[in-house]
């Protein structure tokens, strides 16, 4: 080989060579920190509506995003350890479900973008400033919990034409269900309701409160919460127990017995959490996505329940259900 021609050789080579190099480098990943309140099995049937919005969006998990999932599992004790996890890895967005993860998270970052699928009154507890300008690094989605408490007992009504006497179990540690539970005290009031109000903090504290509500009410409407979720199973035996037909403000508590929810569509909500999570990592600022409110919302019913309970379901509110479990 001529010395031109190794010199011409070398010199591609190593022109070409860094190029080669950086391409074999792993690519990092964007990384999304979702924080669930709950157990795995309470967003079964939510987050999927969230992964497949990113991949339509372009956002393929394991391939062009990262998801690292973390649950706290009701104790909200959790939340300030994933936080701050959360925080310590850098992830480019926190994902949140609920008042207590979306606080914790907002108490560890200032500078992480936090978006929340699902936040009761995210005013109200301070999450945002306003809905139309949150400010800060925070925004999301309304659940609009207090909005739908009248509707709640309403439905409620249909069903128990005779109610007199309704208990309301709410988690003091979450200032979105003491809202609710306000609330719903307040439209009890005006319907001529006697509420009976229970503060629970922790899974022992379920147990002692139907023991208050024994031959004191005669149906229950338990405030949504990431508390109440995780421990829904033993809510619905012990309401069963003391024959109290329920209402709540989710669907998973009536596949685990329930009577009756009604609330925005979860669902839906995740998926256009998705939205805002594909804007804030193509560049956009928390501070200036509005808040956004359900557009849908789900009545759900089960029959299996009702029949254990000798309750008998209207055929029109039937029609009117989008679910109803038999």
């Amino acid at each position: 080989m001529q010395r031109r021609d190794f010199i011409t050789l070398f010199s591609a080579a190593a022109v070409s060579w860094p190029v080669a190099v950086r391409a074999e480098q792993p690519v990092k990943l964007a990384t999304i920190g979702y924080m669930g309140p709950n157990t795995p099995s309470v967003d079964s049937y939510r987050l999927p509506a969230f992964v497949k919005r990113l991949s339509e969006l372009g956002w393929i998990e394991g391939r062009t995003v990262a998801i690292e999932y973390r649950w706290a599992e009701g104790r909200s004790e959790h939340l300030a350890e994933i936080s701050a996890e959360f925080v310590q890895r850098k992830v480019d967005v926190i994902v949140t479900a609920g008042t207590p993860p979306t606080a914790a998270a907002k108490q560890a970052t200032s500078t992480i973008p936090i978006v929340f699928a699902a936040v009761g009154d995210p005013v109200g507890t301070g999450m945002v400033a306003s809905l139309a300008r949150p400010g800060g690094n925070v925004t999301g989605l309304s659940l609009q919990q207090t909005e739908s408490a009248d509707k709640r007992l309403e439905l409620l009504r249909e069903v128990i034409p005779g109610l007199r006497h309704l208990a309301i179990m709410a988690n003091g540690g979450n200032p979105s269900a003491v809202l609710d539970m306000r609330e719903a005290q307040a439209i009890a009031r005006t319907i001529g309701l006697e509420a009976v109000p229970s503060e629970i903090r922790r899974p022992e504290d379920i147990v002692p409160a139907f023991e208050m509500f024994k031959d004191r009410v005669d149906a229950l409407y338990v405030c949504n919460d990431p508390l109440a979720a995780t421990n829904r199973v033993l809510i619905n035996t012990s309401a069963l127990e003391a024959r109290l037909p329920t209402m709540f403000g989710g669907r998973e508590y009536i596949e685990a017995g329930g009577l009756m929810s009604y609330s925005a569509s979860f669902p839906d909500l995740f998926r256009r959490a998705a939205d805002y999570v594909d804007k804030i990592l193509r560049g956009a600022k928390p501070a200036d996505l509005p808040v956004q409110q359900p557009t849908q919302f789900e009545l759900v019913i089960n029959l299996k329940t009702a029949k254990v309970l000798g309750l008998t379901v209207p055929p029109a509110l039937l029609a009117r259900a989008d679910e109803v479990i038999e």
